[in-house]
């Protein structure tokens, strides 16, 4: 296939017009079958990475269900997401190691729908603090052989830990497993000292940046300001104009710069959903418009895939090529995939994404194949 006529995503010069071209599952530079696609008018980006999201189309990644997990995939990828990094939440051991066991079926049936490129875990290492819509029944202090354990029934493909730093263990436990996993401080009550000894130890991420953390202000700068003081620290940032202000998602790309920052959904059960009652780590969640709350009112993750984050940074004035790098590169970078994936050099899949000129999914390609939406 040879792709022609669109506006086309450059890592070095944002966006080019160039032709796009594969043979059979990967990007290359020529093509040998004749076909081509007129993208004129039209965006072409790399698929994008989700590596933060609980669930879609009525499915939770929680629950630990195959069935529901190849739902999850193949909704993704029809929204242009061609890698996932689903996310577990604060549960017991008991069923963590559970959904654990079906990433690891799921990924080496190759089934379809996005690729499965890693797994998550938002919890259980978290602050009963700052619990949000975690079960605060379920935390758990860092402990490092139970990681173990979860990495050994993924069978590697635990990606991201998150924890809060303040808890009795977290400094002893990023140093053992800062060379394994991405430990993303998140659900914290840290100070600007406590993150910035984490970030030390080997800590290099942000789980939903400002969201289940200290404020950053003049006097207490916090995780916001530690990260900000950590040159290899990336943030997540949920842009789906509920979670952050639009002024705030424009503050974070001028001070961490585009290359830092990460787009992540957080999606739970409803993304794709009509509004209605839920549920998200065993908790009820009611889902009305684009807000998913708790009985008590506490943001109970998003219902707004990526791709329309995406849409909604630029929105809020990010430009287009800083949201592409923020929803494709960046993150595939931080789960070690972007040798394959997140840009559109020869060599890499050719998982790529046709947006129209008003940045709405036209057409998906997946593995070099049309993605039937």
């Amino acid at each position: 296939m040879r792709i022609t006529g669109g506006q086309v995503f450059d890592l070095q010069e944002g966006f080019v017009q160039r032709d796009v071209c594969f043979d059979g599952r990967l990007l290359s530079n020529s093509s040998s079958d004749g076909q081509s696609y007129d993208a004129t008018g039209c965006y072409v980006i790399p698929g994008l990475t989700d590596l933060h999201f609980h669930g879609c189309k009525g499915h939770d990644f929680s629950d630990g269900d195959p069935e529901g997990l190849q739902v999850m995939a193949e909704y993704e990828l029809s929204r242009g997401v061609t890698q996932i990094c689903p996310a577990g939440m604060t549960l017991l051991e008991e069923q963590l190691t559970k959904i654990c066991q079906v990433a690891a079926a799921h990924r080496a049936a190759d089934k379809p729908g996005a690729a499965l490129c890693g797994i998550n875990l938002e919890g259980p290492f978290l602050s009963m603090a700052k619990k949000g819509a975690q079960n605060g029944d379920w935390l758990h202090a860092p402990d490092v052989a139970m990681l173990h354990r979860l990495m050994a029934a993924s069978q590697g493909l635990v990606k991201l830990v998150s924890l809060a730093p303040e808890e009795p263990g977290a400094m002893e436990f990023i140093e053992a497993v800062e060379s394994e996993v991405t430990v993303s401080l998140a659900h914290t009550t840290a100070d600007y000292d406590t993150a910035m000894e984490a970030f030390r130890l080997g800590a290099r991420q942000v789980t939903h940046l400002f969201n289940a953390m200290p404020a950053f202000s003049h006097r207490a700068p916090g995780v916001v300001g530690a990260a900000l003081d950590t040159p290899l620290c990336n943030v997540e940032l949920i842009c789906d104009g509920v979670h952050i202000h639009p002024a705030v998602v424009r503050a974070v790309f001028k001070m961490f710069g585009a290359k830092r920052v990460i787009l992540i959904s957080d999606t739970m059960r409803a993304a794709g959903m009509p509004d209605g009652a839920y549920t998200l780590g065993g908790q009820d969640v009611t889902v009305k418009g684009k807000y998913a709350t708790l009985a008590d009112g506490t943001l109970a993750g998003s219902v707004t895939d990526l791709m329309s984050c995406m849409k909604t940074a630029v929105s809020f004035g990010i430009p287009l090529a800083d949201a592409v790098r923020a929803a494709a590169v960046n993150p595939a970078k931080s789960i070690g995939i972007f040798s394959r994936a997140g840009s559109l050099e020869p060599g890499k899949r050719a998982n790529v994404v046709i947006l129209d000129e008003n940045l709405e999914v036209k057409d998906v390609f997946f593995r070099g194949k049309p993605v039937s939406r």
